[in-house]
């Protein structure tokens, strides 16, 4: 097989089928299934969630993963917060000229077993191959197909004194990505948080029943998603300062370049609003999976009507949190 992709490998002919077959059945597929335009796909279910993104993160490889990694626990994670059982996934990939084909191979490799780990079948895909410079190595895209089965998903039925968690240290994923970078010059021993949740969240919503909504705080972190959360569904929201967990090394980084841990990317955690009755069973319950293991209790919800989230300082005042203004690190995700 060739080293490199050429622009021969996107016209549809020998070298996209050699890629097709050598590169991405051999990872994904059955190497004896006949190969048509579509998947075909026998449903147990009529009730399915059904989402879609894309991964253009640099680098592509990242200490605690890489893009292909990145582009199945993505995906899988949003499925899982909407409470579906993530079950299929497919798969776009524009490739730059000249890409390395071991390091597509690599890529695919690191889909197959993320794909594997977290229970889900990628069924279908395409690829196209553009010039030089105009697609900077890799840019995947995908679309998840979950299916309820056991769950009806978020409840949305929000209280006062409802809680609010995270999965785990926030922040993670931002800065290993711009360690990872090198440019600024930080060394820094963290990795990114990018796992698939989806096994952790469902045991949540098989095993409690008051569960208001889940979301992943991807980009814009946890303060973006939260105010997310709170105005769109009209609530005044409170998290503490001295409850948020910030492992060192973030806190660190953040104090020397000035960034906010609360707006830094996350690709392994994530946020559930819970009646208060269950706040401590969910906290247990997650705290089984390596994934969840430093989950806490942030916060409350403190009022409706309003749409607003609060952070509580140390000292018991309190400032009003916005969504992230600007671009914080472009290209983390």
């Amino acid at each position: 097989m060739e080293k490199y992709i050429s622009l021969a490998h996107g016209d549809g002919g020998e070298l996209s089928h050699r890629l097709i077959k050598d590169v991405f059945i051999e990872a994904f597929g059955d190497g004896n299934a006949a190969l048509f335009d579509a998947a075909m796909i026998t449903m147990t279910t009529h009730r399915i969630a059904v989402t879609t993104d894309s991964f253009v993160i640099k680098p592509i490889f990242f200490p605690g993963g890489s893009i292909g990694k990145l582009a199945v626990a993505g995906t899988v994670n949003d499925l899982a917060v909407s409470g579906a059982n993530p079950a299929f996934l497919t798969c776009g990939f524009v490739i730059e000229e000249g890409f390395p084909i071991s390091d597509l191979k690599r890529i695919v490799t690191d889909m197959a077993d993320e794909a594997k780990k977290s229970g889900v079948t990628i069924v279908a895909g395409d690829t196209k191959v553009v010039e030089r410079s105009s697609a900077d190595g890799v840019f995947i895209n995908t679309t998840g197909i979950g299916i309820y089965e056991n769950t009806s998903g978020c409840s949305l039925e929000f209280e006062e004194g409802d809680a609010i968690i995270v999965s785990g240290t926030i922040g993670d994923h931002g800065i290993a990505v711009l360690a990872a970078r090198g440019g600024l010059g930080i060394t820094v021993p963290i990795t990114s948080d990018c796992a698939s949740l989806n096994k952790m969240l469902a045991e949540v919503f098989r095993s409690t029943d008051g569960v208001r909504i889940m979301r992943d705080p991807t980009r814009g972190g946890l303060a973006t998603t939260l105010v997310e959360i709170a105005e769109d569904f009209h609530l005044t929201m409170k998290i503490n300062e001295i409850d948020l967990p910030i492992r060192e090394e973030v806190h660190g980084v953040c104090d020397i370049l000035g960034f906010d841990p609360l707006y830094l990317a996350n690709e392994g955690k994530a946020i559930i609003v819970v009646a208060d009755r269950e706040k401590e069973k969910v906290i247990d319950i997650l705290r089984e999976f390596p994934e969840g293991i430093d989950a806490v209790v942030i916060g409350s919800i403190i009022g409706k009507g309003k749409g607003q989230l609060l952070l509580e300082t140390p000292l018991g005042s309190k400032r009003l949190l916005t969504r992230l203004s600007g671009t914080m690190f472009p290209r983390i995700c």
